[in-house]
Parts: structure tokens; C-alpha cells; sequence
């Protein structure tokens, strides 16, 4: 009996290839078995991108908000990046919808605030939590 996540978790290719050598051997369990966890480690994969891309986007938004003398063409390009990612990621997984964003919002906005206070060595508990306007609607330019 393989070990589906191991394989799975390692390598997306490799498991497929597994899977493809199950199906040869006649191996139809082992197929079913490979395939749910290929399945679920891809989703996870996508789930982890978006989140990062989200955390990504609202530190810029952040670093927007505190720092305004700083603001610069990096950080549009940023933000403009960051939004064209979280739209690709979600026109290849329409599960990655905004019911999932905003599953994810609140720890997303929280590690956000710690990566920002950071970056800047800056308070940012005068911060109020962002909108979703601000971080998906409102156009940052110089």
C-alpha cells in the first residue's frame, strides 16, 4: 500500500505518475485512493497561494495607510500584482470565491498587521481592520 500523502505532498508529478502505474497494474483502489489525495493536496496548494497573496496585498495596503511619505511606484505595483494573483487563483478555482476570502479574512488581516508592523517599525493598533473596498476596490496611484 502506498503512502499517498507522502508521495502527493512531495511531489504532484510524481504522484501522478504513481497513479498512472496504479492504473497499468490494474490497481483501481490505489488509483481512487492517489487520486482523492492528489486532489486534496492541490487544493491545499491553491488555498495556501491565495492566502498569501491576501497577506501580501493588505500589508501594501497597510504600509499605504502608515506611511504615506514612503508611498512609491513599487507599492502600486504591488497591490496591482498582489489583485491580478488572488483574480487568476480564483478564475482557475472558482472555490477560491469571496465567501472563501472572507473565511479567511480575519487571520489573514492579522498576520498582514504583524508583517506591516514589522517591515515598518511601526504601531499599527490605530489601525482599523481594512475594508474590503480598500483591498479590492480602491485604486492606490502615485
Amino acid at each position: 500500500m502506498k503512502n499517498w500523502e507522502d508521495i502527493a505532498t512531495t511531489s504532484e508529478h510524481h504522484a501522478a505518475v504513481e497513479i498512472k502505474k496504479s492504473f497499468d497494474e490494474g490497481n483501481l483502489h490505489d488509483v481512487e485512493e492517489g487520486l482523492e489525495i492528489l486532489l486534496d493536496v492541490m487544493a491545499r496548494g491553491e488555498k495556501r497561494a491565495l492566502r498569501s497573496q491576501l497577506i501580501r496585498l493588505m500589508v501594501h495596503i497597510l504600509k499605504w495607510k502608515i506611511q504615506p511619505q514612503k508611498r512609491s511606484r513599487s507599492w502600486v505595483l504591488t497591490i496591482s500584482n498582489a489583485r491580478f494573483e488572488i483574480e487568476m487563483e480564483q478564475k482557475y478555482s472558482p472555490s477560491l470565491n469571496k465567501a472563501h476570502i472572507e473565511e479567511i479574512w480575519e487571520n489573514s488581516l492579522k498576520q498582514a498587521k504583524k508583517e506591516a508592523q514589522i517591515e515598518t517599525d511601526m504601531s499599527i493598533k490605530h489601525i482599523e481592520n481594512l475594508t474590503w473596498e480598500e483591498v479590492f476596490e480602491i485604486e492606490y496611484s502615485l
